[in-house]
């Protein structure tokens, strides 16, 4: 049984082996120090990122990170889905159904306007779960380097 929860301080050590998965799944160099970083933002109440942990059998599986955005064309806030990682040994488990719909009850909770996220466009497995649970959209994205 999979279980979802808000993260919390005491899920350190199971949370940081999680989020360098999901850096090495995306062959992102990610270090200690940046782990500190997402970790004390998702401790600080007053910042707009936050987190929820998969459970089962009192060991850490999987994580979710999230946070509201402001969309002006339609004047409503929606939340992004940053980042969405469960261990390659408990892929099947209903981990990322659990931890998406989460963040879909917080957003109904929070009278957010839409779930976004983006994944990479060869991340077979992910998108048979995100298409089942959600539309894929026509947008393209775009990134500029400042």
């Amino acid at each position: 049984m999979v279980t979802v929860r808000a993260t919390t301080l005491a899920d350190h050590a199971g949370w940081a082996p999680l989020y360098a998965g999901y850096a090495e799944f995306y062959g992102v160099t990610q270090t200690e120090a940046m782990r500190a970083t997402v970790w004390a933002w998702l401790n600080d109440p007053a910042h707009p990122v936050k987190g929820f942990v998969a459970e089962r059998a009192g060991q850490l599986i999987g994580l979710a990170h999230y946070r509201p955005f402001s969309r002006p064309l339609s004047a409503t806030t929606g939340v992004y889905l940053d980042d969405l990682f469960v261990d390659p040994a408990a892929r099947g488990s209903g981990a990322a159904d659990a931890l998406i719909l989460a963040i879909r009850q917080e957003a109904r909770k929070n009278g957010w306007s839409v779930v976004r996220w983006i994944t990479a466009e060869d991340n077979a497995r992910a998108r048979k779960v995100y298409d089942r649970l959600a539309v894929k959209t026509k947008w393209v994205t775009y990134d500029l380097a400042p």
